[in-house]
């Protein structure tokens, strides 16, 4: 079930967040990534305590990503890790490039 969640949700496109609405990180990131010039449509934060299998959700996405620590960012298919990785990307000038790569951005 939570691998089937995850799954259905990570697109090459797209840009997927996986949060729990009360994490500082998360909120971080939704800040960070809401102030970018995205197409509509494009970005989906996925609260995953909305859900009866947050626990299950986060073993599956230590397994895919090496963490099991929200938020996951995932660009496309891939995951850059969490909010300090996407702060690195931002400040490395590396963030704009990889989701102009994928059509991400207006």
């Amino acid at each position: 079930m939570a691998q089937e969640f995850v799954n259905s949700r990570i697109q090459p496109g797209k840009v997927v967040v996986f949060i729990k609405p009360t994490c500082p990180y998360c909120r971080r990131t939704q800040e960070i990534l809401s102030q970018l010039p995205l197409k509509q449509g494009i970005m989906e934060f996925v609260d995953i305590t909305a859900t009866s299998y947050t626990d299950e959700i986060q073993d599956y996405l230590q397994r895919l990503t090496g963490a099991r620590t929200v938020p996951r960012v995932f660009i496309g298919k891939e995951c850059i890790g969490g909010c300090s990785d996407l702060i690195t990307m931002q400040e490395s000038g590396e963030l704009v490039p990889r989701l102009r790569q994928i059509g991400a951005l207006q």
